[in-house]
């Protein structure tokens, strides 16, 4: 970890988004003593958390770029990581006694509780005041003058909307110290190309439209993509419609769990992946066999996208890689660290994982801590590349991070900022959770067997984090104590 200046300069700051990453971000640089403004364009912090059961009729792929509404969350949506593991480092993810009927104790709850998690971090660390909701980022461009080698600053235009219409009532510029990107990635979605896709007739959608499984009762539905959201919405489709027929990309991908999914489901059936779409509705696979389809769902996962952000060709998206960005931070050019990028990596533990990003952001800011030269920042990007060329990891998981590099997540806040790690009992959690989720992906949120150690500290987390009464595991433990014999 590189340290510089001991007394710390505060800068303008603007943050683009109040999700979880922006929310981290908001945070940090505020205690770190730097003035900070966040444009939110919903109505209320939480970014994909905050539910909008609203779609965009109109383009249910999400083909156009920006999407017309930012949510992809469905209502059925529960988490796939347990709430004990996640959580900001010190404000433990517990569940929320006397909260009423909205209260969702489970370890795996739905969105609303993370919505309400989010919601009362806000309250907690009293960030409401430095965020602007209803407002949108339009452009995100340097300052005049803008020379390379100068102190850059960014100027920044924003319209206010209305929350149902989305119409835009007024503009506003200003020009900020630096810019942190906090917008997430599960907003735009990546469509395949398929053959006979634009001639196809019938109804096709991007799960980023997908809400509820009513609409599709009776029909005769195929999901394209068997990853976690394919899966939890083929396997809810199987109580509606007729038929389901799940296309996954590769055998290779097919977990015991989906098995087990499959053979439960009668009709729900697995296939390799889609041909073409024929003018006549039926939907041919790559295996050679093919269903007359009334319905398409894409689950094809998201693309970033920065429709606002103008950096000249200095930070590009290729291919999903947001390009060329050191640590998956900082922009490997001259434009750090008045740009910087928060809750880009996939796959870590959100939004602990942010908090830490957000921290090395706020220092380097200030000058509490150095960043490498431009030289040896562009050197560590393309030895990371060349790393994972080596490995056979494709460019659009460049920035997948438990699936290819999982003891990077754990070290990477320690190194640049003193981050504390996560605790050993939570990555053993989490790690059992993915392993039970792979076994049984229907079962894996409400049956889990926890080993001694994780036991022994959940009893401490609880304690620690202010749940007064007894977890209902805890209860369970307790009767079956009492149950035994002298």
């Amino acid at each position: 970890m590189a340290t510089h200046s001991p007394q710390p300069t505060s800068k303008k700051v603007c943050i683009v988004g109040a999700g979880m990453a922006g929310l981290a971000a908001v945070r940090e640089l505020r205690r770190e003593g730097h003035a900070v403004t966040v444009l939110e364009q919903s109505h209320d912090v939480g970014g994909q958390w905050l539910y909008d059961p609203r779609t965009d009729d109109a383009d249910p792929l999400g083909a156009a770029a920006p999407v017309r509404v930012h949510s992809s969350m469905y209502d059925s949506l529960r988490l796939m990581s347990p709430r004990e593991a996640m959580g900001f480092s010190d404000f433990p993810f517990a569940s929320r006694d006397g909260a009423g009927a909205g209260c969702d104790p489970r370890r795996f709850p739905g969105h609303r509780e993370v919505y309400c998690y989010l919601k009362d971090f806000c309250d907690a660390f009293g960030l409401v005041d430095a965020i602007r909701l209803n407002t949108r980022a339009v452009r995100i461009a340097l300052a005049p003058p803008c020379d390379v080698g100068s102190s850059l600053r960014w100027q920044v235009r924003a319209v206010q909307v209305e929350p149902e219409s989305n119409k835009e009532v007024s503009y506003t510029e200003e020009v900020f110290d630096a810019v942190v990107v906090a917008t997430g990635h599960y907003s735009q979605p990546k469509l395949p190309s398929i053959d006979g896709m634009e001639q196809w007739r019938r109804t096709q959608l991007h799960s980023h439209s997908y809400r509820t499984p009513g609409p599709f009762c009776g029909e005769t539905v195929v999901v394209v993509g068997c990853g976690e959201s394919g899966t939890d919405i083929a396997v809810e489709l199987t109580g509606v419609a007729r038929e389901v027929h799940l296309a996954a990309r590769s055998m290779e991908v097919v977990s015991p769990g989906l098995s087990k999914a499959i053979a439960r489901h009668d009709n729900l059936h697995l296939h390799l992946g889609v041909e073409r779409l024929r003018e006549d509705g039926a939907v041919v696979f790559a295996d050679g066999s093919s269903a007359v389809a009334d319905t398409v769902i894409y689950c094809t996962g998201y693309s970033y996208s920065f429709p606002f952000l103008e950096t000249e060709g200095r930070v590009t998206v290729d291919d999903n890689r947001v390009d060329p960005l050191f640590e998956h931070v900082f922009p490997a050019s001259p434009l750090a660290p008045s740009l910087s990028f928060v809750g880009i990596p996939i796959r870590v533990i959100a939004p602990w994982f942010f908090e830490g990003q957000a921290r090395w952001v706020a220092r380097v800011l200030s000058g509490r801590s150095e960043l490498p030269t431009e030289a040896e920042m562009v050197r560590s990007v393309e030895a990371q590349r060349r790393a994972r060329e080596a490995a056979g990891v494709p460019n659009k998981l460049a920035h997948d991070i438990c699936g290819v590099e999982p003891h990077y997540m754990s070290e990477f806040g320690e190194r640049w900022c003193g981050f504390p790690r996560l605790e050993s009992w939570k990555i053993e959690l989490f790690a059992s959770s993915v392993k039970n989720m792979a076994a049984n992906f229907e079962t894996f949120r409400d049956e889990y067997e926890d080993s001694d150690t994780v036991r022994e500290a959940l009893k401490e987390w609880r304690r620690s984090s202010g749940v007064g009464a007894r977890h209902p595991e805890e209860e369970e433990d307790a009767d079956a104590a009492e149950a035994m014999p002298p």
